[in-house]
């Protein structure tokens, strides 16, 4: 991606641009401008300024606001998928899919938002049986937003849309491969609020996003690679700027013996395969019971037979939207044929110059980097196991614990609970990130945070706690005057409270 400069005025220092290509072709997209740190710094400002005015709304005004911008994406939604489509290159229906997610997030964060941030009764217990208590979530101010380009519109907006219902403005950075898409959403959500600066985007490349770290931001959401993630918790521990990480993912479909093969070998290949691979929660890995590896190896093969990577309206696969990634699916593909694995189609030559052909290997060695090392692209090691035991022990093998899946018919849901992840799946694939109620995120290198759902909305804020007294305490405790008398009554209840030996029914 090359930079250059172009002339404003004849006062005016030239500005940097930077061109997004379509990644099917190399045809220039558009072209953006480099926003350096005194933009990034004037955004955040301006977003400041706003604040005052979006978080004195009512969750009822803000969730009027944001439900008549899922009207407008809904409307507009044939104009954002071709954005998308253009910049990342994945099919149109693809696109669709990805804004149709965003769009029925949009509208649960706007409903829940009251229910979930407001004020809400707490018991006080005995000891402070005269105070009333309550907990409300306040809106932390100005948020920062480092989005991805493999979902430019979904992933993202599980961050924008919580963000927002829970009362903050917002300063996204899209991918410098996905510029055309953020600056779309921007827009758009700009005519709701009648030019408002409530959610703003600065385009630009890795140093656009450092600043946006260090600016005057109270929390950043970054959804990226591990290695740039780090990098982010570097740069916001300059101002103590609390971050959410949606790092990457090694995930893996589990089959046992009792599944529907056919519908386990259709969900691993879509998982596999879908957005070339390209999806953080997508699949990578899968373990067969033994017992019927060959039948599931018979049923997947037969069901990829015809697919492909091109772009074309008959190639249901796209292109690798970053080229630096193409060198690492392939010594993926190298080091895993070398030691041993067994392709069944596609394979290390599968590797072109755009795209890459779906690849499928199998008794790949668990300690390949096709099995230890993010791929992220159209391929999938699939082994067989003689246990659920041991396809669990290799599924929580990894550093990574972002996602996955089980198809069982009897034990999916024990399964499920065995994996070290954020997130399962039982008897589907990805159908968790679909359900706006329930939160998305990792466990190890692949991150920390929620978003989605109740703890998305409050992944945003910050709790106050209140307390009110209705009446006198019976014993005065926070007194200079409590005597030897109230500490022995209170020491008593005490006691009796909590000394003796307690059964949990």
């Amino acid at each position: 991606m090359t930079a250059t400069l172009e002339p404003t005025t004849a006062h005016d220092a030239p500005t940097k641009t930077f061109e997004s290509l379509n990644p099917s072709n190399g045809d220039v997209v558009g072209v953006y401008p480099i926003a350096d740190k005194a933009a990034v710094d004037a955004a955040v400002a301006r977003a400041r300024a706003a604040a005052s005015w979006w978080g004195a709304l009512t969750f009822a005004e803000r969730a009027e606001h944001l439900l008549t911008w899922r009207s407008v994406i809904t409307r507009r939604i044939a104009q954002l998928a071709e954005v998308s489509h253009r910049e990342t290159g994945k099919p149109h229906s693809d696109a669709q899919i990805e804004i149709i997610l965003a769009i029925d997030h949009i509208a649960w964060a706007a409903k829940h938002a009251k229910k979930v941030l407001g004020p809400q009764k707490v018991g006080s217990g005995l000891l402070m049986a005269n105070q009333a208590a309550t907990v409300e979530y306040h809106a932390l101010g100005v948020v920062g937003v480092i989005g991805p380009w493999n979902y430019p519109v979904f992933t993202p907006m599980g961050s924008i849309a919580y963000a927002l219902a829970a009362g903050n403005t917002v300063v996204f950075k899209p991918s410098e491969y996905t510029p055309g898409v953020g600056q779309w959403l921007a827009d758009t959500f700009s005519e709701v609020v009648h030019g408002r600066a409530v959610l703003q985007v600065v385009t630009g490349l890795g140093d656009t996003g450092n600043a946006l770290c260090v600016a005057d931001v109270d929390k950043l959401a970054f959804t990226g690679s591990g290695a740039t993630g780090k990098k982010v918790m570097a740069a916001c521990a300059q101002n103590l700027t609390p971050v959410i990480i949606e790092a990457g993912g090694k995930d893996s479909l589990i089959v046992d013996e009792d599944a529907d093969l056919a519908k386990a070998a259709e969900a691993a290949l879509w998982g596999g395969m879908s957005n070339a691979g390209q999806t953080c929660i997508g699949t990578e890995r899968v373990y067969v019971h033994e017992k019927v590896f060959d039948s599931f190896m018979k049923e997947i093969t037969e069901q990829a037979k015809d697919l492909r990577a091109g772009s074309d309206p008959g190639a249901k696969i796209g292109p690798i939207t970053m080229p630096s990634q193409l060198k690492i699916i392939k010594s993926h593909l190298d080091d895993a044929v070398a030691k041993g694995a067994r392709v069944v189609m596609g394979g290390p030559d599968a590797v072109g110059e755009r795209f890459v052909q779906p690849t499928i290997l199998t008794h790949v060695p668990e300690d390949s980097t096709e099995i230890t090392e993010e791929t992220f692209g159209p391929t999938l090691a699939i082994n067989p196991v003689k246990s659920m035991d041991e396809a669990v022990e290799l599924t929580n093998a990894t550093q990574y614990g972002l996602a996955g899946a089980v198809f069982s018919k009897k034990n999916g849901m024990d399964i499920a609970r065995r994996i070290r992840s954020g997130m399962t799946s039982v008897n589907s694939i990805i159908a968790f990130a679909a359900v706006p109620g329930l939160p998305f995120g990792g466990v190890g290198q692949s991150g920390f945070g929620r978003i989605h759902g109740p703890d998305g909305l409050r992944e945003f804020t910050y709790a106050h706690a209140i307390t009110r007294q209705k009446f006198k305490p019976l014993m005065m405790l926070t007194s200079f005057s409590r005597d030897a008398k109230t500490d022995g009554k209170i020491a008593q209840l005490i006691t009796v409270l909590h000394g003796g030996k307690q059964t949990l029914k």
